[in-house]
C-alpha cells in the first residue's frame, strides 16, 4: 500500500498515512485519463450557437422581380443565400455535446489521476484545515509552510467555507470537496492537497 507523510497546518509532520493501494496506487491509464479529459471539456461547451436560414430571416415574401424578360438571374426571394442578408447555408445549431461514459471508466480515470499524483510526488495529506474565518493571509501561510508554490487544488471531506472562502482571491488556488473530485481538476492543478478525512473517504467510495 503506498505510504505517504501526514502533515499538519503549519508544515509539520504528525506521522505517515497508509492510502487504498485500489484507488492511489494503480498503473495509470492514459487512454481513460484522456477520454475523461475530452468529455469534461465537451460538457462545458453550451452549444447554444445559432444562425438563421432562409426560412427564418424576416423579409423575403415576394419574387424580387418577374421569372423572364429582365436579362437578370432569376431569382424567388432576396433572403436566399447568396443575397446580403440572406440565411445562412449549413450553419450551426443548438446542440448538446454532452458526451457519455461508462461508470467503471469514469472511477478508474479518477482513480489513475489519483495515482499519477501519488507517483510523482504531487500529493500532500494535512490531518486537517480549518481556518477561524476567511483570511486569504492564512490560506497563503499554510502553503507557504508546504512548500507549494504552483497550482494547487484543496479536497476537503466536508464543506468548509473559511477554507474556501480564504482560496478565492488566488487564482492559483482551487477547493472542492471530495464529492466534487474530477479528473480535470486534478490535472490541471500541480499540487493535491487532501485531507486525511477524505482521503480515507476517496479511497472507500472509490474502492
Amino acid at each position: 500500500m503506498p505510504k505517504v507523510a501526514l502533515f499538519k497546518q503549519d508544515g509539520s509532520q504528525s506521522g505517515d498515512l497508509e492510502l487504498n493501494d485500489s484507488v492511489f496506487g494503480i498503473e495509470p491509464n492514459n487512454h481513460v485519463l484522456h477520454e475523461a479529459v475530452v468529455l469534461q471539456r465537451a460538457s462545458l461547451r453550451q452549444g447554444t450557437h445559432a444562425v438563421k436560414n432562409r426560412s427564418e430571416v424576416s423579409g423575403g415574401g415576394r419574387k424580387p422581380w418577374r421569372q423572364k424578360g429582365t436579362g437578370r438571374a432569376r431569382q424567388g426571394s432576396i433572403r436566399s443565400p447568396q443575397w446580403v442578408g440572406g440565411g445562412v447555408v449549413f450553419g450551426p445549431t443548438p446542440r448538446s455535446y454532452s458526451q457519455k461514459m461508462p461508470k467503471k471508466v469514469r472511477r478508474l480515470a479518477l482513480k489513475s489521476a489519483l495515482s499519477t499524483k501519488v507517483k510523482e510526488s504531487n500529493l500532500v495529506v494535512l490531518d486537517s484545515i480549518s481556518f477561524e474565518a476567511p483570511k486569504t493571509k492564512d490560506m497563503v501561510s499554510m502553503l507557504n509552510a508546504l512548500n507549494v508554490d504552483k497550482k494547487a487544488l484543496i479536497v476537503t471531506a466536508d464543506n468548509e467555507e473559511f477554507v474556501a472562502r480564504s482560496a478565492n482571491n488566488l487564482q492559483h488556488v482551487h477547493v472542492i470537496t471530495v464529492n466534487q473530485l474530477n479528473v480535470l481538476d486534478l490535472l490541471m492543478h500541480d499540487k493535491l492537497i487532501l485531507t486525511k478525512e477524505a482521503a480515507e473517504k476517496a479511497g472507500e467510495v472509490l474502492g
